[in-house]
C-alpha cells in the first residue's frame, strides 16, 4: 500500500550565513501494507513531519521514490492527494466559518457525491452533530482536532496520514481520538501515525518504526522486545534462598538469572529463557526441589519505552553522540 525507496530530504542551507544542507529524512526504505495502522515514532526533529509531507505530495523528495496504491510520489502526486486523508499537526480552519460549513467546503473540492450526507455522517461519528452550526473558531481544541479527522475522511480515503493527532489534547479528548483511530482501523483502512506518545503506539498500532533522519527498527512491539530482551520470566520467593539462583544457573536452557531481594521481604530472580511455556515448569520444580518458596511466576514485559530509548541510544553510541 505505501512503500518508500531510498527517501530522502536535504534541506538547502543558507549559505550567505555559513549555514550547511540538513538532511531531514536519509534513505528512508519501508513498506506498509494494506489495513495497516504503521506507528511511525521518533523524537521532536527526527524528520517524522517531512516524511508524511512528502508521502502526501505536498513537498518533493531530493533523492528516492515512494509509491502509494502503486503511484508514485514524484509523477502522480494529484491522483494520490485525492485518495489519501492528512491531519497535520496545527490543522487550520476558517475560523469564521461553522463546523459544518468547513467540511462542506472540503466535501466539495474533494467532489464528494453526498456533501451534506457526508458531513452529517462524520459530524455525528465525531460527536459534533449539536455544534454544527458553532464558528470553528470558537471550538475547544479537542474540537478543533476532531473537526480536523472529519475533514481528513468526508472523501472516504483508503490512506490516512495522522501527524500527532493527540497532540496538547486533555485526557478525554486524547481517548476520543484513540477510540475513532481504532474505529478506523475495523474498516480496513492503512493507517500511518507519526506520534512520539509511545502509549498510544502501544494500544493502536499492528507494527512500528523507530526513526531518527534515519529508519533504525521496524517490527512489531513484541518482536523488537524479545529482539531486544529476548523473554524473561520473573519468579517471586517468599524470602531470599541462598542456593536458588545457582541451582538455576546449572540447568542448560537458562541463558541468565539476575537476583534481588530485600533481607526483610521478598526476593525476585529474573531468568532469561528461549521458551518460558515449556522450561518454566523445571524452573519451579528445581527451585522447590532446594526448598525455596515460590511465591509468584511470571513473564517480565518490558515497555515500549523500553525498546525506543535502547535503539535510540545504541543509535546515539553508532554515530558517535552518547
Amino acid at each position: 500500500m505505501i512503500e518508500t525507496n531510498g527517501l530522502t530530504k536535504v534541506f538547502a542551507g543558507d549559505k550567505k550565513k555559513g549555514g550547511g544542507d540538513i538532511t531531514a529524512v536519509d534513505n528512508l526504505t519501508l513498506k506498509v501494507n494494506e489495513g495497516e495502522v504503521f506507528g511511525f515514532l521518533g523524537p521532536n526533529g527526527a524528520g517524522k513531519t517531512t516524511t508524511v509531507r512528502m508521502l502526501a505530495c505536498l513537498i518533493a523528495p531530493t533523492r528516492g521514490d515512494a509509491t502509494i496504491s502503486g503511484l508514485s510520489v514524484t509523477r502522480a502526486g494529484e491522483q494520490i492527494r485525492g485518495q489519501i486523508g492528512i491531519l497535520t499537526e496545527a490543522p487550520g480552519h476558517y475560523e469564521r466559518l461553522s463546523a459544518q460549513y468547513n467540511l462542506e467546503v472540503f466535501a466539495r473540492l474533494y467532489h464528494t457525491p453526498d456533501v451534506k450526507g457526508q458531513v452529517e455522517k462524520y459530524l455525528r461519528l465525531l460527536d459534533l452533530w449539536d455544534r454544527r452550526e458553532t464558528t470553528a473558531g470558537t471550538l475547544s481544541k479537542g474540537m478543533k482536532q476532531k473537526l480536523a479527522i472529519a475533514r481528513a475522511l468526508l472523501h472516504e480515503p483508503p490512506v490516512l496520514f495522522l501527524d500527532e493527532p493527540t497532540s496538547g489534547l486533555d485526557p478525554e479528548a486524547s481517548k476520543t481520538v484513540r477510540d475513532f483511530i481504532e474505529t478506523l482501523k475495523g474498516q480496513g483502512r492503512t493507517i500511518f501515525l507519526c506520534t512520539h506518545n509511545l502509549d498510544e503506539a502501544e494500544r493502536l498500532c499492528d507494527r512500528i518504526g523507530i526513526f531518527s533522519q534515519r529508519l533504525i527498527a521496524v517490527g512489531t512491539p513484541e518482536a523488537l522486545r524479545r529482539q531486544l530482551f529476548g523473554r524473561q520470566t520473573v519468579v517471586q520467593l517468599v524470602q531470599p534462598h541462598p542456593a536458588a539462583a545457582q541451582a538455576l544457573r546449572s540447568l542448560d536452557f537458562v541463558k541468565h538469572v539476575a537476583e534481588t531481594d530485600d533481607a526483610s521481604g521478598p526476593a525476585h530472580l529474573t531468568i532469561s529463557l528461549a521458551d518460558p511455556a515449556a522450561q518454566n515448569p523445571i524452573i519451579v520444580q528445581t527451585l522447590v526441589a532446594q526448598g525455596a518458596q515460590v511465591q509468584f511466576v511470571s513473564e517480565r514485559q518490558h515497555a515500549l519505552e523500553e525498546v525506543y530509548f535502547s535503539l535510540m541510544n545504541h543509535q546515539a553510541v553508532q554515530r558517535g553522540n552518547p
